[in-house]
């Protein structure tokens, strides 16, 4: 039991920091902490993402030899997902902060409640 936790570490804490970031999502009215908490998932599923594309006693897939034997070298296919989920994740936070921003100059606050009161009493 304790090699089966061991091997499956990594996994293991992306489920936990997914959970924990879906949780204070769900739970906090503050948009602030709802986009920290979908950065934490972010990191849930790149962590998740490169853990499986690692292969213990593999090397990136650089050819330096001429030689192109695939059981040399891990799929570089992970690590390209990561990175493209990385770029995408840090343009969504920082769009979704620029409309917090433009939220809170609106109605004085990032609390998600206070803002949805406020747009009912103006009638929006």
């Amino acid at each position: 039991m304790l090699s089966l936790i061991i091997d499956n570490r990594f996994a293991i804490a992306a489920v936990i920091l997914f959970v924990t970031g879906f949780a204070n999502m769900m739970l906090h009215p503050n948009l602030i902490k709802k986009v920290v908490s979908f950065n934490i998932m972010d990191s849930a599923t790149f962590l998740l993402l490169a853990s499986r594309g690692m292969i213990a006693g593999r090397t990136a897939a650089i050819l330096t030899d001429g030689g192109a034997d695939p059981s040399r070298y891990v799929n570089p296919i992970p690590a390209g997902l990561v990175l493209t989920g990385i770029v995408v994740s840090v343009s969504v936070s920082a769009f979704s902060l620029a409309l917090i921003q433009r939220l809170y100059g609106a109605y004085g606050s990032v609390d998600l409640r206070d803002i949805l009161e406020a747009m009912k009493k103006k009638g929006e």
